[in-house]
């Protein structure tokens, strides 16, 4: 059973305390917080690397966050909202997890919400799978985009949550580079679409997305590559604990990736 059906089922064995479980919680309602009564406010359950737990506390701390971030700037715009329900309909989510996600979204607009304690245990959770984490970091990424631009407040945020996981600002950096460039490649494909013209991504974007530059030898641009296709591959990523339902946003960060290397290679003459 997938770590959603163990959740709707009532199987606790596995689940979250601590402030991911109470937001989840006040996402899921009564009924859940029911179900938790007498439970550990802290860690239930926990063997340091069970997958369901990690992917529930991913998809908690995903919605939850971005939530957070979108609001960063004091005002939720339209397209903040509508990169969220972007997001969850890649995911090809149920209603029922749909209504979660949404949920869990205004949970993270509250004036209240812990960020710095979910973050925390969070980053706990994932039990040092820094892909994981890059993962979550390039989706909050997106939202901050959502509306074209990153504004001051929410770039403030946004390396705020780096510190709390552990990720450098010049990580933090190259990811915002390779989520530019993807939104700038989409943007261009979804023009190109509305003219029937061939779909072809910028050499200057494929650079990014692959985050090396012109003067990057060959050999490195294979293994630039390379090694972006292993962070991203979804079964690797739902190894780790990422959910499911995600699979289709890392499949299609790796289809970006093979399409900006298959430029580069092309522009470059390799084979």
């Amino acid at each position: 059973m997938s770590w959603w059906g163990k959740l709707v089922g009532g199987a606790f064995g596995f689940m979250l305390g601590g402030p991911l479980g109470a937001v989840l919680g006040a996402a899921l309602g009564h009924k859940f917080d029911k179900g938790l009564e007498g439970l550990p406010d802290d860690v239930i359950g926990w063997d340091g690397g069970d997958r369901e737990r990690v992917q529930t506390a991913f998809f908690t701390a995903t919605f939850s966050v971005m939530g957070n971030v979108s609001k960063a700037d004091g005002l939720v715009s339209s397209s903040e909202i509508r990169l969220a329900e972007a997001v969850m309909s890649q995911m090809s989510l149920s209603a029922e997890m749909r209504q979660t996600a949404i949920r869990l979204f205004n949970e993270g607009k509250a004036d209240d919400f812990p960020l710095d304690d979910v973050l925390e245990q969070f980053r706990r959770e994932c039990h040092r799978r820094q892909t994981l984490i890059q993962m979550f970091m390039e989706i909050q990424l997106q939202a901050a985009y959502a509306d074209g631009d990153m504004n001051g407040a929410e770039e403030s945020l946004l390396l705020h949550i780096c510190e709390c996981l552990n990720i450098s600002e010049f990580t933090f950096r190259r990811l915002e580079q390779m989520i530019r460039a993807e939104r700038h490649y989409t943007g261009a494909q979804q023009g190109r679409r509305r003219a029937a013209q061939p779909q072809r991504i910028d050499l200057d974007d494929a650079y990014a997305i692959l985050n090396i530059t012109e003067s990057t030898s060959d050999k490195d641009v294979k293994r630039a590559y390379r090694r972006l296709m292993s962070q991203h591959h979804p079964d690797k990523l739902v190894a780790k604990g990422l959910p499911e339902e995600m699979m289709k946003l890392a499949a299609q960060k790796t289809d970006e990736i093979r399409k900006a290397y298959e430029r580069v290679k092309e522009a470059r003459g390799m084979r």
